[in-house]
């Protein structure tokens, strides 16, 4: 397809849709769709198609919305009224809906409370959840459908891809760089110098790989951007391999998350049937294809060098660094493994410019970032908000608090590799560099919130388990002291551990750190190490009583 076709094309869903007199969205991730959406959906369909109304509104699916707990989640958009968000929908309230509001909005006739004829059932749009947050990387949620390849390029879709096309590879690295983004798998590397290493490696084969193995506890956002917007991320590892002169694209993808799977293939088919992959990219004479692979079911796979031997059919075990991989990686040729959110993030970038993303968040830390708001918080979802937003400002307002009677005690970032941090800290801004100084880390996103009934004692021994129980076991450090520190915290939490015990954490806490081979047995034990720094009277109040102490 010439690249005049994709505007046509583009141009063609714009105009079909303005045409509507209604539009009605579902959400159509794992998330609502498990808990009904499908049927959703479908009543709606059924029933305008029963009052002759299916030529005037369309319905179609999208994105998760983020207000996960709420789902399902329909959104109505109309010429006569601002947009409406419709919470935990159900058949019969789609078929009120339809009643009630859609088709006398369809026949010209005015709704004097849109709004009000589902009640409890509608959500504010300008309530702080949606209005705080400043979406990038989600901006076709709730807008697009995700497996319609038109609708993804009436919003702009593979804009970047053609800028790309005009550039040299030199000249895409240092856009990127100038636009400050890092890695949002939780390193924080710069992007655009990882695509640079790799670009100065000669070689007559190179790779891009998506990292999408996301497997932190409580974490969907990697998920949710592969289910949502899937184009936005085959366009963002078309642009990094132009950048780094890639000739093969894969995907490595969680095999727990099929629609996510699902929804990647169909993109990648219907970007290669309109010409945007395979041969001969937009007439410009450049060949570029992806495979899809499915994740081993290992935590420790979402480290590169171990992703990259589970895409090579070995065990997916780490390896020393030095090579990296952007001299040596998958098959022995230089490659670059960026994280799903990091792609995304790429396409909008190249087509509004670094300096348009530069302007979003701190000094040091660009941009957006998505996170996975869950635990005792009143709104479980997922946010996108800038950078340098507080901790305080994401859970208490956006977050809503825990909902309850409750306190918030403290949140954990960063998953298994990052830390708890105390209420009393929530004023700290969010960024890599702050987040850090508190003993945790960005990670990919999640966000795990506790009140003060919870144990961080207990999560933190849980954090450990799971870390124990995905070590590859490949190096001493990380597989015999997890499994010492563990010992320990279990005696902890059994009311027999002893001030020794804590130091003895401390001690092969630190041998970890500097020991092992790679990030999992380093990171391993950050949460226990934080909820040391921040609640050690917790740990304390649980060591065995002496005889003295328990007369």
């Amino acid at each position: 397809m010439k690249p005049e076709e994709l505007e046509v094309k583009a141009a063609a869903e714009l105009a079909k849709q303005q045409a509507l007199e209604a539009r009605l969205v579902c959400c159509s991730s794992t998330g609502c769709h498990s808990s009904g959406a499908a049927d959703v959906a479908a009543r709606l369909k059924a029933d305008l198609k029963a009052k002759g109304l299916d030529a005037k509104v369309q319905v179609g699916g999208t994105g998760c919305m983020g207000l996960c707990s709420k789902g399902p989640l329909v959104r109505l958009t109309s010429k006569a009224h601002d947009d409406i968000l419709c919470s935990e929908m159900t058949p019969d309230l789609a078929t009120h809906l339809v009643e009630e509001v859609v088709a006398p909005l369809a026949n010209g006739e005015p709704v004097a409370d849109p709004v009000g004829v589902l009640g409890a059932h509608t959500v504010d749009l300008a309530a702080p959840f949606f209005a705080k947050q400043e979406r990038v990387v989600l901006s076709n949620n709730g807008h697009a459908d995700p497996e319609k390849l038109p609708e993804y390029l009436m919003h702009g879709g593979y804009q970047g891809l053609r800028k790309a096309l005009t550039m040299t590879a030199e000249e895409i690295c240092q856009e990127m760089l100038a636009s400050g983004l890092r890695g949002r798998g939780g390193a924080g590397y710069p992007t655009g110098l990882k695509w640079d290493f790799a670009r100065r490696v000669e070689s007559d084969v190179k790779y891009v790989i998506c990292n999408g193995d996301e497997g932190d506890p409580g974490a969907f956002m990697d998920r949710s951007v592969l289910e949502g917007d899937p184009h936005a991320v085959i366009e963002g590892m078309m642009i990094a391999a132009r950048a780094m002169n890639a000739t093969n694209g894969v995907f490595y993808i969680r095999a727990e998350y099929p629609l996510a799977v699902e929804r990647v293939e169909k993109a990648i088919r219907q970007a290669r049937v309109a010409g945007l992959v395979g041969r001969n990219i937009l007439n410009s004479g450049w060949n570029f294809d992806f495979d899809v692979r499915l994740g081993a079911g290992a935590f420790v796979c979402g480290e590169e060098t171990a992703l990259i031997a589970s895409v090579e059919g070995r065990r997916g075990t780490p390896r020393p660094r030095p090579p990296f991989p952007s001299v040596k990686g998958l098959w022995d040729k230089p490659s670059c493994v960026n994280n799903v959110e990091t792609l995304a993030n790429v396409p909008r970038i190249l087509h509004n410019g670094a300096a348009w993303f530069a302007a979003k968040g701190t000094e040091k830390s660009k941009g957006t970032k998505v996170f996975a708001l869950t635990g005792k918080i009143a709104h479980n979802g997922l946010v996108e908000v800038p950078m340098g937003i507080t901790i305080r400002e994401l859970v208490e307002t956006i977050g809503g608090g825990t909902g309850t009677e409750r306190q918030v005690k403290a949140v954990q970032t960063g998953g298994p590799s990052g830390g708890m941090i105390p209420a009393s800290q929530f004023d700290t801004p969010i960024s890599y560099e702050h987040l850090q100084q508190l003993g945790s880390m960005m990670g990919s996103g999640g966000l795990i919130v506790i009140d003060d009934h919870d144990s961080v004692v207990e999560l933190s021994r849980f954090y450990l388990d799971f870390c124990v129980d995905e070590s590859c076991g490949k190096c001493a450090p990380c597989r015999i002291g997890g499994t010492q520190m563990l010992h320990l915290l279990d005696k902890i939490v059994a009311g027999e551990g002893t001030a020794e015990d804590i130091k003895s954490i401390r001690k092969i806490a630190q041998a970890m750190q500097r020991g092992s081979l790679c990030a999992l047995g380093q990171t391993a034990p950050n949460p226990v190490l934080s909820a040391l720094k921040h609640f050690e009277s917790e740990f304390t109040e649980r060591l065995k009583k002496t005889e003295t102490e328990q007369a």
